[in-house]
């Protein structure tokens, strides 16, 4: 007799809804919420924010035999709404259904009512964090690193440092932070702009070309910051210090600013982490408003989705160097494993390493793949006795 499948349209044998229930062990049996405020060692800022913390919300997915599997995102503020999403929403078609149907969970999850209030931002993060959750089981299920489940290869990764180039440094702070980096090994580095005079951007640049010398690559970031005018204005001074990436130099939203402006200048215009689905990216990749494509798995529908917009990125000849809004913990595992003309890339901002059981290690600017299986997304203990935030999350069983 067919079986009615919640979510899944038409109606489907009892033998294809067997296989869809899968392993039994696999089977979610509880769903838990938290966030944790994760403290900086110094306060930063960039054009659009200033914090002296980073929020990390977590999704714990708990099947039958026991496992464990961890989402994780990361926002300056509002980590309850990430939560509550999961909690409300998403927690009671995830009990009892199989961790290993991770598109279907995928697709049934999308298309819940909340999807009417939420194909991107929190709702969209959300879906995420439990497609995340759900790629680590699969890894910790086969024994591996996502990786290496992913098809990945073993080698380092190039890693480039944004920890210091913050827009509230002074000139001197600037150029005395991005040097102590040189000195550790690394020799990819990216510094903010977005000061409210152009002018002050271009001296700060300027200063720090000239302090790091020409063999040192050197990216920027306005987060939005500019409208085309100003980006056209201070272009001219990017390409003469050897920019290797303008990113986010327009609103996220603006696909012909983005094209115009691509168009105009030889550097190449990077833009992602406020891009939230493949929809949107397939149509700045098809206009070619953009060469550095910067999809971050926390703000895109988690694993699932980044995979889908790195193969288009990487099918046109694009780079993909994804924002590091999980603080590189996932993104380790995802760099490098399609294929690709470009070396992979990967971001590297090191904030929260105290928060993860596995921290991510990275030496002389490399950053070695992660060995122990799953995703490198389960919490350190300490780590969530110190800095959970209290009335944030939920528990729910079956």
């Amino acid at each position: 007799m067919p079986v009615d499948v919640p979510g899944v349209r038409g109606v489907l044998s009892p033998d294809l809804s067997d296989l869809m229930q899968g392993d039994e062990g696999a089977v979610i049996a509880s769903v838990e919420t938290y966030a944790l405020a994760v403290p900086l060692t110094r306060p930063i800022a960039d054009s659009t924010a200033a914090v002296d913390h980073w929020t990390v919300p977590v999704v714990e997915v708990r099947t039958r035999d026991g496992r464990v599997g961890t989402g994780i995102s990361g926002v300056h503020t509002a980590s309850e709404l990430l939560c509550t999403v999961i909690d409300d929403y998403y927690a009671p078609s995830l009990l009892g259904a199989s961790s290993e149907d991770i598109l279907g969970t995928w697709n049934r999850l999308y298309w819940l009512p909340t999807h009417w209030i939420g194909r991107a931002g929190a709702v969209h993060m959300a879906l995420a964090m439990v497609d995340i959750a759900l790629w680590d089981l699969a890894a910790q299920r086969a024994g591996v690193p996502l990786w290496r489940l992913l098809g990945g290869t073993p080698e380092p990764v190039e890693a480039y440092n944004t920890d210091g180039g913050w827009l509230n440094f002074s000139q001197d702070e600037l150029i005395r932070d991005l040097s102590s980096l040189l000195d550790r090994g690394w020799r990819r580095v990216k510094i903010k702009v977005g000061k409210p005079d152009w002018r002050e951007d271009a001296r700060r640049v300027r200063a720090v070309r000239a302090a790091l010398g020409d063999d040192i690559t050197l990216m920027c970031d306005a987060n939005q910051r500019w409208d085309l005018s100003t980006a056209n204005r201070i272009m001219p001074v990017l390409e003469e210090t050897q920019m290797d990436w303008v990113e986010e130099p327009l609103h996220a939203d603006d696909l012909d600013g983005h094209v115009t402006l691509q168009g105009s200048t030889s550097l190449d215009i990077a833009a992602g982490e406020s891009i939230y689905n493949y929809q949107q990216f397939s149509g700045f990749i098809h206009h070619g408003a953009i060469r550095v494509v910067q999809a971050d798995a926390t703000r895109v529908g988690g694993v699932t989705e980044w995979l889908q917009v790195a193969a288009q990125a990487s099918a046109r000849g694009l780079r993909v160097a994804p924002h590091a809004g999980d603080m590189t913990q996932l993104h380790q595992h995802l760099v490098g494993t399609g294929l690709s003309p470009m070396a992979p890339l990967i971001e590297f901002i090191p904030w929260t390493q105290d928060a993860y059981v596995e921290r991510s290690v990275v030496r002389e600017g490399y950053l070695e793949r992660p060995q122990a299986p799953g995703a490198s997304t389960a919490i350190a203990p300490d780590a969530r006795r110190n800095w959970q935030i209290r009335g944030v999350g939920a528990v729910r069983r079956t």
